[in-house]
């Protein structure tokens, strides 16, 4: 061999090893790499089994410890879980013995059961199911359940979970609150047909009384003396304050009986108050324009408006009276005002002129009622009232309506 292929055969190892030096030198630095990664993935893992058992104790205790009874079923019923409030709700221990839910189901409520539950598959939940449920103990009891659908990590339905609460209670509760409610509409009904014979049993001596008087009178006017004739007109005005008086004891009894709603233009009913009530010539009535329809009963809004304008009247001492009504819009009720420059009432009075028969004056026109009658009919369409007022410069009165 001569010189030339020795150099070559030469220079060819010298590179194998050089690069075999560099294999081995990348090889070290792979392998220690792989080392650390190693090392850092068992840290990791086990920091997620830590994390992983810290949670699934949260949950456990969760589990055990809600109020409400929480159910684990598969998808054809059949109970998983339950924890302790579940097992004392339905008086089973699924850890001893098996149960589909099938068997908890009152039989009257059965279809409405399978269409919730159909609801469940489909839409991978269902709110407010309300039911009755049967227990071991053959005790009917009201639940209600929110329940939805447990997938799996493809995104498969495995398992159904509910939150389940006895209501038997408030239903018990809320059967009593209906049966108080329809005796106390029968007795107010029995009370206000009372109001109406009562009504009439009164008003009809009234009258014959009223009558008498004024044959009396007729026959006997030049008899009678100037104190006597005085007398007689004493009395009728007496039994006219009486017959005043039964009538408005009448409208109060009925005034928080509702009748059938219908639309009532506003603008209507005032313009029949402004043309029937007695309104003196010092006395101006401005009426917004544009009132707004509402729902009700039109009779009973007459009455609201009529009474808070006839006190407007009988309460103004100004020698050029005014009455305002105008209203506003929000957004769910109407708040309406009516407001004149009368009398005035001190604030210690404000709450005490809403009740029955509490007047500030002792006019002989006025019986005390007409607020008393305004109250209860805002209070019928749960609306509020209240009012602003000075001494000697005037009054507003607001009270609101719902849409």
């Amino acid at each position: 061999m001569n010189l030339e292929k020795i150099e070559i055969l030469e220079r060819t190892l010298k590179r194998e090893r050089a690069a075999r030096k560099a294999a081995e030198k990348i090889l070290e630095d792979k392998s220690r790499e792989l080392y650390l990664l190693s090392e850092e993935l068992q840290e990791t893992n086990l920091k997620l089994e830590n994390l992983l058992d810290e949670k699934s104790s949260e949950l456990k205790g969760v589990f055990e410890n809600i109020l409400d009874a929480y159910v684990v079923m598969d998808l054809s019923g059949n109970v998983l879980k339950f924890n302790d409030a579940a097992t004392a709700l339905f008086g089973y221990d699924v850890t001893k013995e098996k149960l589909n839910v099938l068997n908890l189901i009152y039989e009257e409520d059965e279809v409405y059961a399978m269409t919730s539950f159909g609801e469940l598959k489909t839409k991978g939940f269902f709110k407010n199911y309300e039911a009755r449920v049967i227990t071991k103990s053959k005790e009917i009891k009201w639940v209600h359940i929110n329940a939805s659908i447990i997938f799996d990590r493809n995104n498969l339905p495995i398992a159904a979970q509910g939150i389940v609460r006895d209501i038997t209670h408030l239903k018990l509760l809320e059967e009593q609150k209906k049966q108080i409610l329809n005796k106390l509409e029968k007795s107010n009904e029995e009370l206000y047909e009372y109001a109406h014979v009562v009504s009439h049993d009164l008003k009809s001596p009234l009258r014959t009384i009223d009558a008498l008087l004024s044959w009396i009178k007729a026959d006997n006017l030049e008899k009678f003396d100037s104190e006597t004739v005085q007398n007689i007109e004493l009395i009728e005005k007496t039994v006219e304050n009486m017959d005043s008086l039964i009538s408005d004891i009448l409208s109060y009894s009925s005034a928080d009986f509702a009748a059938e709603e219908v639309d009532v233009n506003l603008n209507k009913v005032l313009q029949n108050i402004k043309t029937t009530l007695f309104i003196p010539t010092n006395i101006t009535l401005s009426i917004s324009p544009n009132l707004p329809i509402v729902k009700g009963d039109s009779t009973k809004f007459q009455q609201l408006f009529q009474n808070l304008i006839s006190n407007a009247i009988k309460f103004n001492d100004k020698e050029e009276g005014l009455i305002e009504i105008d209203f506003i819009e929000e957004p769910t009720f109407y708040q309406f005002s009516v407001k004149d420059n009368g009398l005035g009432i001190e604030k210690e009075f404000h709450e005490k002129i809403f009740k029955v028969f509490q007047s500030l004056t002792k006019r002989e026109d006025s019986t005390g009622i007409g607020l008393s009658i305004v109250k209860k009919i805002v209070d019928l369409y749960k609306g509020n009232i209240w009012l602003e007022s000075t001494p000697n410069v005037g009054t507003t009165f607001y009270f609101t309506i719902k849409k």
